[in-house]
């Protein structure tokens, strides 16, 4: 990961936003740390992915915890992502295994959840966790963004893998104390960034060399930005 933090502009980018979320948490978060905060972030991003699959349910519905199945599913990965801080740090494979189990519960058989969907998928989440818990100079949110984009291209569970990409996203801003009490909003930075977020994850995806990585990682300190700017600290 450390090659792919070293492309051109990207650790420029990435600086100048590590320096902004620094100091809207430090300056902001550190005197209003009250735990509302937090979970009003998790409902936000879990209204945003949710809305990212295609749910039709508004904002008061979700806070009611209702909503359609797309929205059950997200809800129920923000009430559970912040506890699976310890597995992302130290098995990554039994960290995605449960944010699948958990989206995808009522909706697939039990023999699916949190079962990646062949060998290749297998393989891809394996390389990916071996990732994760290598060494890095990488920053911390280079890793958040590369995770996030290997789960949405590789796809490896037969549902929902759109949902556990951006719980796995915030789980490693947390983790690696980019956002320790996750107030960030990175979800719903996505969803104000729609088009640009879905044709970044698009060239990731099908890019042969680094120029789809490359976009990508720029878009991504774009988006920590503005998540940031659209944290519960700001009302």
């Amino acid at each position: 990961m450390a090659s792919l933090a070293s492309l051109e502009g990207v650790p420029s980018a990435f600086a100048a936003t590590r320096d902004g979320i620094d100091a809207l948490l430090r300056d902001r978060g550190l005197r209003r740390t009250e735990p509302a905060f937090t979970t009003e972030s998790l409902l936000r991003g879990a209204v945003a992915s949710a809305g990212l699959e295609g749910s039709i349910s508004d904002d008061e519905q979700m806070r009611a915890g209702a909503g359609d199945g797309i929205a059950q599913s997200a809800l129920r990965v923000s009430t559970e992502v912040l506890g699976l801080v310890p597995a992302i740090r130290a098995t990554p494979l039994q960290a995605f295994a449960r944010l699948h189990a958990v989206a995808a519960a009522g909706v697939l058989a039990p023999e699916e959840l949190g079962r990646p969907r062949d060998g290749e998928s297998a393989e891809r989440l394996r390389l990916l966790a071996s990732r994760l818990t290598a060494p890095t100079t990488a920053p911390a949110m280079v890793v958040a963004a590369i995770v996030h984009a290997e789960l949405v291209s590789a796809a490896p569970f037969a549902s929902h893998n759109g949902i556990v990409a951006r719980a796995a996203e915030r789980l490693v801003l947390v983790a690696r104390g980019v956002d320790e009490k996750s107030l960030l909003v990175p979800e719903a930075a996505h969803a104000r960034l729609q088009a640009e977020y879905e044709s970044n994850l698009r060239a990731y995806s099908q890019a042969s060399g680094s120029s789809g990585v490359h976009s990508w990682l720029l878009y991504a300190a774009e988006a920590y930005a503005l998540s940031g700017e659209i944290s519960p600290l700001h009302g």
